[in-house]
């Protein structure tokens, strides 16, 4: 049996993957993991429980608080919550656990687990393998009043609404947005913040039903929020994803601003304000050449970690950055937020604009997106894309076709045998002709 924990919690099919009695005894078990280890030492422990507007999360949130209460720990719920506003509340409401219920993009039949410390920061791998280990075993449950209680979290989402206005830098007064929630865990929160930002508000995607999440909506679905920003002759649009961590943005003319776009104009606000720590950004080798390029001549660095936020996380928090993220839109700003934050970083963005007096296309040119082309090879043995001879000899081909205006990333799928082919070149043609050229030699060198 695989790993229970993966890069992002327990995700699955809600109700087959992830059932009702695996919740109950994940958060058992986690609350006594963490017991064990004197998380709780001198107090009465407290955990805190959000999730998405999921139908699943309903009868999921109440296994996982049926679970810690058992375990006899305190439990503040706090409804329907964008997974960064769980991580903030874990520690500002001085709870020793966060416990948020979303499958983030993904459609609406699944759903996941995720914990946080009492720091608000994802629990680290031995504590998630501690966890893991537990299921099942033995123990002695709390009796009388040493069982957990249960009670609401009053004024949870209007403390959070406050720390998000408390970063702005400056008003969004005379701004009009579009702000697309997905029928997600902001959809309540964005459409708020941003109106008492200054911000005239239009909203989509804030109507969930619990089966509608991230349908045609969203940062994974952006037509829907392209048409709604030319339509309302907005000057932008912000996009967030199922739980909210990630934003991506469109411009008044339907242009998509991805991460790589957005970490640009924010590294450049940052620097502009003495608050770009190391003049360096966190980002992943999947972040386009342009990006990197741009960051160089503005004199910043751009330090890369493999795919995934938690990585972009790790060196964030080793090395002391405060700004990084991922193309999909995870941009993590340190100085606010334990993690990325959706609603967060559509408001810095929007504040850009503000404060430059500037549209966002233009602000967008700060770099140069490259053409970029993605081939998933399929049924090969990924476990020699890195010794194959031929592959080698072919990929160092193509670089040195591509020079100093692209770059070739071979990269082995985690989860399936499959080969990711990803060139970027000066030209679509190029990208497209290189990337095909590979993909055929890795279907041939490692089938």
């Amino acid at each position: 049996m695989g790993r229970l924990f993966g890069t992002d919690g327990v995700r699955g099919l809600a109700n087959r993957d992830l059932t009702a009695p695996l919740a109950m005894n994940l958060s058992v078990a986690a609350a006594r993991v963490l017991g064990e280890a004197g998380a709780f030492e001198g107090h009465r422990p407290v955990a805190v429980v959000g999730r998405d507007p999921r139908a699943s999360g309903e009868f999921l949130e109440a296994a996982v608080v049926a679970g810690l209460a058992s375990a006899g720990v305190d439990v503040l719920r706090l409804g329907v919550l964008p997974t960064p506003a769980v991580a903030f509340l874990t520690h500002a409401l001085d709870a020793d656990l966060g416990v948020m219920l979303s499958a983030s993009h993904n459609p609406a039949p699944d759903n996941g687990i995720k914990f946080f410390d009492r720091s608000g920061h994802k629990l680290p791998d031995e504590i998630e393998d501690r966890v893991e280990a537990a299921l099942g075993t033995g123990w002695e449950p709390p009796t009388g009043s040493g069982v957990g209680r249960v009670r609401e979290a009053h004024g949870a989402v209007e403390q959070y609404v406050a720390h998000l206005l408390s970063t702005l830098p400056v008003s969004l007064d005379g701004l009009k947005v579009v702000v697309d929630c997905a029928n997600g865990a902001s959809y309540e929160v964005a459409p708020e913040v941003l109106r008492r930002a200054g911000a005239e508000v239009i909203t989509i995607g804030a109507a969930p039903d619990g089966l509608n999440i991230n349908a045609g909506v969203g940062s994974t679905h952006l037509d829907a929020l392209k048409r709604a920003v030319r339509e309302s002759g907005a000057d932008a649009g912000i996009a967030n994803d199922g739980d909210a961590d990630r934003c991506l943005a469109v411009t008044a003319t339907g242009e998509e601003v991805d991460g790589d776009q957005i970490m640009a104009i924010l590294a450049t606000e940052l620097r502009e304000a003495g608050k770009l720590a190391g003049d360096t950004v966190v980002a992943t080798v999947m972040s386009n050449l342009g990006f990197k390029i741009a960051m160089r001549d503005a004199g910043l660095t751009v330090i890369e970690t493999a795919v995934g936020d938690r990585y972009v996380l790790e060196v964030m928090r080793e090395r002391g950055f405060n700004l990084g993220g991922e193309q999909s839109g995870h941009v993590i700003m340190l100085d606010h937020a334990t993690t990325g934050d959706g609603v967060l970083t559509g408001l810095h963005l929007l504040a850009a604009i503000a404060r430059r007096k500037r549209p966002l296309d233009e602000l967008a040119k700060v770099m140069t997106r490259l053409p970029q082309v993605l081939v998933n090879v399929k049924g090969v043995d990924k476990s020699r894309a890195k010794t194959s001879p031929e592959l080698t000899a072919a990929v160092a081909e193509a670089e040195a076709e591509l020079g100093d205006t692209g770059r070739v990333l071979i990269r082995p799928s985690g989860t399936e045998p499959m080969v990711r082919v990803m060139v970027e070149a000066a030209t679509s043609d190029q990208a497209t002709a290189v990337a095909e050229r590979l993909a055929g030699v890795v279907r041939t060198a490692l089938s």
